[in-house]
C-alpha cells in the first residue's frame, strides 16, 4: 500500500510560480522507481485533467497536457520517493485541486493540494 502526500499549493498571482511535491511512503526506493507518477487537477464542474506524468523505470518519459506545456515541469527523486511539479507562468485557469497518483498496475492517490491563481 502506497501512501501519497501532496504539498506546496497555495495562493499565487497570475504569472507567479509554485512547486508542488508529492511524497510517497509504503514502498521501497526500487519499487517506487517503477511507478509512473502523475499529476492531475480537478476544477469544480469540469472533468479531471491529467496535467503531467513521468514514467517509471529507466526511461522516465515525461508527458504534459497541451494547456501546461512549456510552463510546467515534472520531475522525480526516487531516492527521496518524491515527485515534483514546477509550475511557472501560472494563469487563472490553473486554479484547482492538484492530486498526484502512483500507478504500477494499481493506482494510488493522494489527498490533493489546492492551487489558487488570483489577484
Amino acid at each position: 500500500q502506497v501512501q501519497l502526500v501532496e504539498s506546496g499549493g497555495g495562493l499565487v498571482q497570475p504569472g507567479g510560480s509554485l512547486r508542488l511535491s508529492c511524497a510517497a511512503s509504503g514502498a521501497s526506493i526500487s519499487t517506487f522507481a517503477m511507478y509512473a507518477m502523475n499529476w492531475y487537477r480537478r476544477v469544480p464542474g469540469k472533468e479531471r485533467e491529467l496535467v503531467a506524468s513521468i514514467g517509471g523505470g529507466s526511461a522516465g518519459i515525461k508527458q504534459y497536457a497541451d494547456s501546461v506545456k512549456d510552463r510546467f515541469a515534472i520531475s522525480r527523486d526516487n531516492d527521496k520517493r518524491t515527485v515534483f511539479l514546477q509550475m511557472n507562468a501560472l494563469k487563472d485557469e490553473d486554479t484547482g485541486m492538484y492530486y498526484c497518483s502512483a500507478k504500477w498496475g494499481i493506482e494510488y492517490w493522494g489527498q490533493g493540494t489546492q492551487v489558487t491563481v488570483s489577484t
